[in-house]
């Protein structure tokens, strides 16, 4: 019986048999009988040490729900996430009192939340003068889903700043015509509460679609009208229609730069020295061997470029440029083909070409950015492209300057213009108001055209002023 539990046959013993009961020794030990004192410490300790958990209704098992629910939420997160082993040892670890909220009780606490932000923000967006909206479109590897992203820019009164958010991300069918996007904007800013007249402009990239969708009603029916599938295709027709001036749309001003800096790819000789530089990069990306030894000499790897994706063009020639040496030793060892010493070096004078674009790029694609600095950084460039043929000595380079001046001041010539049919004087007329702008970029530069551009500045904030301050009438002079 050694190990087990004779209780219940003790007691059938005692109960039915009791002279056999008598016989069996008696193995109970005497319990060591503690004083009261040490008795009544150990119940008083104990009480104390063992945490008794939070009330469900409390503010502190609440506040740490929200919290929870808070960073589900922000993250992204499955609501599934607080019922982990692990996750719930970690909350315990951190405050044993706590009642780890289950995923029904976060997924409520999370639609709550949201409600509420989404409110918070409404009422922002209500007392904001004008609003700007910025959309795209992101299509799934093997155009199996397509989403169209709607965003807001605005002036918040209450932190004193500009603020960039998201209002809707949406999935949308194809084809992805126009109609169907204008669809889905007025649907979004009914939502929001944003009406048309408190629009400033919508943002888009430059492809027909999104040309058609917000074209002027009062514009002649033109070939942009034409219905396409994916947002991202630029047929010739709409190419002619990069320029700045319609009252409800601008396109992007960086996407706009980089349809200049894809120039490059129509100059043939150029197009040549990258198409070779396209080769190289793709043979050391495709050997996991020389992609190991680079790493051993440098420990950096190649950058391949993509034509819909920001200065991808130079982020690929300056890391080709920085680990040059390797890439040669590497080359040599693999006894592949290798760039010539004057392809180098005129792959030098390329990046020379293309670093400002990359920096005002860098710039100019944060939130935080206002329309103040597009004109600087569109006369910096402007200044560039006029003096970089005369420091190389590369004809073929100085003749794609000049054509990428060109194409740039037709493109945004309704900046930079003030004899353009649709021109317009917002963009200078910011500078005005951003006193980080230098006074020697505009006010004190004796250029002709931009104190043309500074004095149509001056004359549309003029207006701008008169047409909110009500001048008094007659009668009320009289009185006065």
């Amino acid at each position: 019986m050694s190990g087990k539990n004779t209780t219940n046959l003790k007691r059938h013993l005692k109960a039915h048999h009791p002279a056999v009961h008598a016989t069996i020794p008696d193995t109970t030990r005497p319990e060591k009988q503690q004083p009261d004192s040490e008795r009544m410490g150990s119940t008083i300790q104990a009480f104390f040490s063992s945490p008794s958990k939070y009330k469900a209704d409390s503010a502190e098992q609440q506040s740490k729900e929200e919290a929870i629910a808070q960073w589900i939420g922000r993250t992204g997160l499955p609501a599934r996430s607080v019922e982990d082993e692990d996750f719930v040892q970690m909350m315990l670890t951190i405050d044993k009192r706590l009642t780890v909220p289950k995923k029904a009780k976060i997924t409520n606490l999370v639609d709550k939340l949201y409600n509420a932000e989404r409110q918070k923000f409404k009422d922002r967006l209500a007392t904001a003068r004008k609003i700007t909206i910025g959309l795209d479109i992101w299509t799934k590897k093997g155009l199996t889903a397509a989403f169209l992203a709607i965003s807001a820019c605005y002036y918040c009164t209450q932190q004193n700043r500009a603020k960039h958010i998201l209002l809707r991300l949406e999935q949308i069918s194809h084809p992805h015509t126009a109609e169907c996007i204008k669809t889905c904007v007025d649907r979004c800013t009914e939502d929001w509460g944003i009406s048309k007249e408190k629009i400033l402009t919508v943002i888009t990239d430059n492809g027909s679609n999104m040309v058609a969708a917000f074209k002027n009603e009062d514009d002649e029916p033109s070939s942009e009208d034409e219905e396409v599938q994916n947002s991202d295709e630029e047929s010739q027709e709409g190419e002619e229609e990069q320029r700045y001036g319609a009252i409800k749309r601008t396109p992007c001003v960086v996407h706009t730069l980089q349809l200049v800096v894809n120039l490059i790819q129509k100059e043939q000789s150029v197009k040549r020295l990258f198409d070779k530089v396209r080769g190289l990069v793709r043979l050391f990306r495709k050997s996991s061997v020389a992609t190991e030894r680079l790493l051993q000499l440098c420990g950096l790897t190649l950058v391949k470029d993509c034509l819909t994706r920001w200065s991808s063009s130079y982020q690929m020639i300056s890391r080709l440029l920085e680990v040059k040496d390797s890439i040669v030793q590497v080359a040599d060892g693999m006894d592949w083909d290798c760039l010539l010493p004057s392809e180098w070096q005129k792959l030098a004078a390329l990046r020379d070409l293309l670093l400002p674009f990359a920096e005002h790029t860098k710039m100019l694609q944060s939130d935080t950015i206002s329309l103040s600095l597009v004109v600087p950084a569109l006369l910096d460039l402007s200044a560039h492209l006029s003096q970089f043929p005369q420091g190389t000595g590369y004809r073929d380079l100085a003749v794609l300057a000049q054509k990428m001046k060109a194409n740039m001041e037709q493109r945004f010539s309704c900046f930079l213009d003030p004899r353009d049919s649709k021109f317009s004087p917002l963009a200078t007329a910011a500078c005005f108001l951003d006193p980080t702008v230098s006074p020697e970029t505009l006010i004190e530069n004796e250029d002709s055209q931009i104190q043309e551009l500074l004095r149509r500045a001056e004359e549309y904030i003029a207006q701008t002023l008169a047409k909110r301050q009500r001048l008094p009438s007659c009668q009320e002079m009289e009185n006065f």
